[in-house]
């Protein structure tokens, strides 16, 4: 195995075989060397591309906050739909590497120090986002958008672990359905002021599915 030809792939198949040893003899049980030996390389190759055995288990979190990172610096005519769009990659990646993603689960869960360190990473794509969106709609209520964000981010999460710990067969389209909800939620498509005027006595739900409907 050579690190220089496609590195995301070379670390991804480093931390495959890192996850095997793990849930066969344990995380703290296996060492560096380990890994090296099973993944046929040098135990100087593996500090070149990791810090530690703790890097290995959340080399595809890096790979994917350098991919969403890249999506968003390009050009988008809603920063908003942006946002959900560099969510759904991210759940498409995932669900190329579910059987990585499901070892991962597994040792992080018996873990706490490694529990703390995937809250953190979790974090990280919710701070790529709201900085994202402050810098491009800059005049944007703050609140609104730590509130977005952490919203696409909570939606993201919950569908993956339902895919990833309780095996419901998942598609980019459900997540993609159920972030749709959280964009109609915030901001404005248009920047647009809506006025509707409804006769007196009109149910909540008579003005609410008006609203939609317009809005849609």
């Amino acid at each position: 195995m050579r690190d220089t030809e496609d590195p995301d792939a070379f670390r991804l198949a480093v931390a495959k075989e890192a996850l095997d040893l793990f849930a066969v003899k344990g995380y703290d049980a296996t060492s560096v060397d380990d890994i090296a030996e099973a993944s046929g390389i040098s135990r100087r190759t593996f500090f070149r591309q990791f810090r530690g055995k703790d890097d290995v288990i959340f080399a595809d979190h890096e790979i994917l906050l350098a991919q969403a990172a890249e999506f968003l610096s390009g050009t988008h005519p809603d920063p908003w739909i942006a946002v959900c769009e560099a969510a759904q990659l991210v759940f498409e990646r995932f669900t190329g590497w579910k059987e990585y993603a499901r070892l991962r689960y597994q040792v992080v869960h018996d873990n706490p120090a490694l529990r703390d360190r995937e809250i953190v990473t979790v974090f990280r794509y919710e701070r790529l986002f709201v900085d994202y969106l402050r810098e491009a709609i800059p005049e944007h209520s703050h609140l609104e958008t730590i509130q977005f964000c952490a919203s696409v981010t909570a939606t993201h999460n919950y569908v993956l672990r339902r895919m990833i710990r309780d095996g419901v067969d998942t598609a980019t389209s459900d997540l993609q359905a159920e972030l749709a909800k959280v964009r109609a939620g915030f901001g404005s498509a248009s920047g647009e002021v809506v006025v509707a005027v409804f006769p007196r006595g009109a149910s909540r739900d008579a003005v609410a599915d008006a609203l939609a409907a317009h809005l849609d």
